[in-house]
């Protein structure tokens, strides 16, 4: 479609969103996209990242279009690394901005984008919103707790210090002076705040982004209910729109199920069978991985674990043999809807924000092992704040997995876990319903971004 640039004509919205193309970034804006468009049919949306994203990318017809930036990412190759090209995209991206902005203005007849939306790693977005005089809203897809932390870096190294200093001295002391962070520890902060390398590429960009977030008009939050923002984040930006879980607020297509996992899961009673999986870019160490193998067999549990088939090679010898009448290994599997169908009765998981709010979307108590970033942020939320989930956060051994999955499968904790579940759950879902919290928010995330 493109659109009549006749100046006679008020010109429609025209929102321009920016991905993170790295990751599990691209998705969830894709989702805030698809739900902006449906909202606002009058508006143009141009949504820009890299082609080889937008190819996985469900399509979409009407006023949602898709442009790639003008050139491409290298693959890191063995010399370069992840975070080399990371960085070397970072450091080029206001121009891709900009040159994306041009480019799907002339792609529309002309019309000229009145509204910048980004990832919030993306903040160097605002600089070409500031250029052309539009609004910049950030999107913060990851733990919303996570983000108040990085906004208090500065304080954080200043009452710890950084790297060595801080690690195991520190590890146990509450952040209790912080508001809104009282149930976190200092070793459950993500790397790169106080501890790990604060001076990578990444931490660096991270650290420039808590800077410039107060900047935003809004910041949009992907989040449950029971956990949105108090006055804490509001006194330190300008906006915060929770609006609930985006895989909900407009969900993608469910995934083939090319290894049968669901008929699998049909042959087996309700809540009888422990999902595994450490999502797309996040691995167990080779010594944990033989250990929750063990674990699983000694437990007796049915399992569907998604594990990648070159990772295979650390597990147990015989372990596939001994475990095939009650266990299933795949390559990938259909999570959302694993996680819905009745006889799955917990979640082996490394809390990636996105899968936790799956699995208590569906009901589903989660084992936690926390690998990096936010994870384990998370996974202290998951036991301590909420009560949905044990914390394995020193790691799997055997014995403790057991005693993990006996008490949340077997136990009157489980029990208890569920029955919260369900009740975040439902809260959830009467916030998105009209009236609801989060559909109030994104009416006025929709009256922003569709203001000239």
């Amino acid at each position: 479609m493109v659109v009549s640039g006749d100046s006679s004509l008020p010109r429609p919205p025209h929102v321009a969103l920016f991905t993170f193309p790295f990751g599990s970034h691209v998705t969830p804006l894709y989702s805030l996209a698809r739900a902006l468009a449906a909202a606002a049919p009058s508006a143009i949306f141009s949504f820009v990242s890299t082609a080889k994203t937008l190819e996985s990318l469900p399509r979409t017809a009407g006023n949602l279009r898709l442009l790639p930036f003008e050139e491409e990412i290298p693959d890191g190759g063995s010399s370069a690394g992840l975070e080399g090209v990371i960085g070397r995209f970072l450091q080029a991206a206001p121009g891709k901005i900009r040159a994306a902005a041009n480019a799907a203005a002339a792609d529309v007849g002309g019309i000229p984008v009145s509204c910048v939306v980004s990832d919030a790693f993306m903040w160097m977005a605002d600089f070409v919103a500031e250029e052309m005089e539009v609004p910049w809203v950030a999107l913060f897809a990851g733990f919303p707790l996570a983000l108040l932390a990085h906004a208090h870096t500065d304080d954080l190294r200043s009452r710890f210090g950084s790297e060595d200093q801080v690690m195991p001295t520190h590890a146990d002391k509450l952040l209790d002076f912080i508001p809104g962070l009282a149930t976190m520890r200092v070793c459950d902060l993500p790397e790169g705040i106080i501890f790990g390398d604060t001076n990578s590429k990444f931490a660096l960009n991270i650290h420039s982004m808590a800077h410039r977030l107060p900047r935003a008009a809004a910041i949009v939050l992907s989040t449950l209910a029971d956990f949105e923002p108090d006055s804490t984040f509001h006194g330190t930006f300008n906006l915060t729109l929770p609006i609930g879980p985006l895989n909900l607020l407009s969900p993608p297509p469910p995934g083939q199920d090319k290894e049968n996992c669901l008929p699998f899961l049909d042959s087996h009673e309700p809540a009888s069978v422990a999902y595994v999986a450490f999502g797309t870019f996040s691995a167990l160490p080779p010594g944990e991985l033989a250990e929750l193998a063990h674990g699983l067999e000694d437990s007796g549990v049915s399992f569907l674990w998604s594990l990648k088939e070159e990772i295979r090679s650390n597990l147990p010898e015989g372990f596939v043999e001994r475990t095939r009448l009650r266990g299933k290994i795949v390559n990938w599997a259909p999570q959302v809807s694993v996680l819905s169908h009745p006889a799955v009765g917990v979640f082996v998981t490394h809390c990636g924000w996105n899968s936790v709010q799956e699995s208590i979307m569906s009901d589903v108590v989660m084992l936690c092992r926390p690998i990096f970033a936010d994870h384990r942020m998370i996974g202290r939320a998951v036991e301590s704040m909420w009560g949905v989930g044990t914390n394995l956060d020193s790691g799997i051994t055997r014995e403790a997995f057991v005693r993990a999955m006996n008490g949340v499968l077997k136990g009157d904790d489980g029990k208890k876990m569920r029955k919260r579940a369900v009740e975040i759950r439902e809260r959830t879902e009467k916030a998105l319903l009209p009236g609801g919290s989060f559909s109030e928010n994104l009416k006025s995330l929709v009256e922003l971004v569709c203001r000239i």
